[in-house]
Formats: C-alpha cells, structure tokens, sequence
C-alpha cells in the first residue's frame, strides 16, 4: 500500500470522505477556476526555472481551461486571473528572491518513505532550492487572500509542511503563496519544523493508516454554525442522501475497485 499526505489530511478531515474518495472513487470534477489556474501557474513557475518563456507557458496552458466551464469565484473571470498570473509571475521575477538550481532534478520531486509492514509513503515537493539564499524546501501556493502570518511561528503548524519536513527531513522549509488580489502580491514565508514534530507526524500517519486499514470510517460532521464545513465538503450529498447534489460536484473515475491508494497533487 502507498499512502500520501492528502490521504491522511482527508481521512483526519472525516473518514467517511476518505472512504467515498478512495474506496468508492467518488472524485470532484476538475471544473474549479482556482484549482485549473494552480495547475497551469506551477507549469509556468517551472518553465521560469528553466530558462523559458513562463508566460508563454501560463498562457498556453490557462487557453486550455477556457471552454471547460470553469466555476469561478466572486468577481474572478478567465481574462481577470489571466492578467492575475502574468502580473504575479512579473513580481515575483522582480523580487529574485527564490532560486532552484538543476530545475529538472529539484522542481516536482518525487520522495518515498518504507513506513513498515510493506507501506510507503510517497510526496511529490514542489521544489528544492534557496529563498534569500537559504536552502530549503519550497511550496508554491496560489491564493484569493493572504496567508496569515501572526502569530510569530504559525507557520511551523502548517500539517503539509511537517509532512514534508518528516518525509524528506529537511528543517527550512517555506510556503511562497501568489496571492490573487486586486494589487497582486507575492508572500515569502520561512519557518523550521522541529525533530519533535517530525516524530510526532509519524506517529499520526502510523495511527491513522491503522484506523484506515481497520475500516474504520465514521462520518465526522462539520456542521458547526456559522462555519460549516460539511456546507464545502463535496460529498455532502452522500451523508445527506441526495445523490441529485452529489453527482452535480463528483464524477466516479472508472476501475475505482483497484482502489486509489497513490493520490495525485492537489491545488
């Protein structure tokens, strides 16, 4: 069995979405904007790596997504994240601070980890290089907002960088997120994750796939007033019994009964 960080983040989110996810094959369709601009963004950010034409590169794959019939959020249109992405990666060339030596080595890593009892544990790293000079891990992230960046060290509690941080074992990490805004903004963000928490997240991937290989799949709802987080979860429709509202979010990927165990990047 191969497990990844997004599987243990959606099983600790709520195990029965793990279950219709992974064991049923209920995936959300690729129709949100946000998610499609992520995608195209990294392709440009690694042809920029590379010595190539990154707006080129955006532009060619964003044109892609334009008759896919893209849900957008409030106010954003193709043509206005078109611009968002080309005024971001022009800041971010501007401000020189990231740097990726042997692009075609350190962008898009791939990392397996044995985790016993013939599991592995696989990660895919956006990129290994240097921000103001500094070696580190490098997470790309695309935004709506701001990342919050007080209380000083919130970060170093980001699950997905202590994931990679305990997979790869590399301390410096940093998250460096394109903020889509009205003035676009690009944020640096540096923490270091701990040896302690690096132990303490094996010990919650070795629970978890415990709970995951016992069957071990009750619902935990998020219904909690005014967040509510089964109101965005997409197979809500599922816990409520409305298969009309969960088929207009999900598509069921065929073979579905081999199981998806290898889970693909998430944006």
């Amino acid at each position: 069995m191969t497990y990844s960080y997004t599987q243990i983040s959606q099983y600790l989110t709520c195990p029965r979405r793990y279950r219709f996810r992974y064991l049923d094959g209920w995936r959300e369709k690729d129709n949100r904007a946000s998610m499609l601009f992520g995608k195209a963004f990294e392709q440009a950010l690694g042809a920029l790596f590379r010595h190539e034409d990154p707006g080129q590169v955006f532009f060619q794959e964003w044109s892609a997504c334009k008759n896919k019939h893209l849900t957008f959020g409030e106010r954003d249109t193709w043509d206005r994240m078109l611009e968002q992405g080309i005024l971001l990666l022009t800041r971010f060339c501007q401000d020189n601070r990231v740097r990726v030596p042997q692009p075609r080595r350190h962008l898009q890593v791939k990392v397996v980890k044995p985790i016993g009892g013939g599991r592995d544990f696989v990660a895919y790293i956006d990129a290994l290089g240097e921000l103001n000079g500094e070696k580190c891990l490098l997470e790309w992230k695309t935004s709506s907002a701001r990342y919050p960046e007080q209380p000083a060290g919130l970060l170093s509690l980001d699950p997905q960088l202590v994931c990679y941080s305990w997979i790869t074992g590399i301390s410096e990490v940093a998250q460096i997120v394109f903020v889509r805004k009205r003035m676009v903004e690009v944020q640096y963000l540096h923490t270091t994750i701990t040896e302690e928490q690096r132990h303490e997240f094996g010990a919650l991937v070795e629970d978890t796939i415990g709970r995951i290989e016992s069957a071990q799949f009750l619902p935990h709802s998020g219904i909690r007033f005014p967040q509510n987080a089964c109101n965005t979860c997409p197979y809500v429709g599922f816990c409520l019994g409305q298969q009309e509202l969960a088929m207009s979010a999900l598509v069921r990927r065929p073979g579905a009964d081999d199981l998806g165990w290898i889970d693909e990047l998430t944006y």
